[in-house]
């Protein structure tokens, strides 16, 4: 069974991360999509809710697991046997990190990166950016799911 993740803080998860699952989804028999905790970091969306909603998004690809993980990104892979880490490149900035990234997690314990390019859509989006364009009232809609859009919009619409 080959299996991959594609990990990330999905605090909310859009459309270009939702690229990048499903391609790989088509790839891979088992796509793990691993939200990860940071507890010095406070996000707009619980661990619990960004795994429910990234569930409810992901729902028809059929063979994507989320579940969330804290410290290493090697050491969950080795946990569930995976062997490769599935990550989308925006820019040449990107890139620079990610490299870096990969050659630490082939060194620590042999798991592959591979670098799939950002549909040229998606290039300039990121959770950050569409959080503070939702803050200020812009139009997300064809930038995150409809389900996205709604608890955004909820969650937004308490502060």
């Amino acid at each position: 069974m080959r299996r991959a993740v594609c990990p990330g803080s999905f605090d909310p998860i859009t459309n270009g991360h939702l690229d990048i699952i499903a391609r790989a989804s088509r790839l891979y028999d088992t796509v793990y999509v691993a939200v990860m905790i940071n507890q010095s970091k406070q996000g707009l969306f619980s661990v619990e809710e960004r795994i429910d909603l990234i569930g409810e998004v992901t729902a028809d690809f059929g063979n994507v697991q989320v579940e969330s993980f804290h410290g290493l990104l090697v050491d969950f892979c080795k946990e569930r046997e995976i062997p490769a880490i599935v990550k989308g490149l925006r820019a040449v900035s990107d890139f620079d990190y990610e490299l870096q990234m990969a050659q630490m997690n082939i060194g620590l314990s042999g798991v592959e990166t591979l670098f799939v390019p950002t549909n040229p859509t998606y290039s300039f989006l990121s959770s950050s950016l569409v959080k503070e364009v939702a803050q200020w009232g812009g139009d997300i809609s064809h930038l995150v799911p409809p389900t996205i859009l709604a608890a955004l919009n909820d969650r937004l619409g308490q502060r």
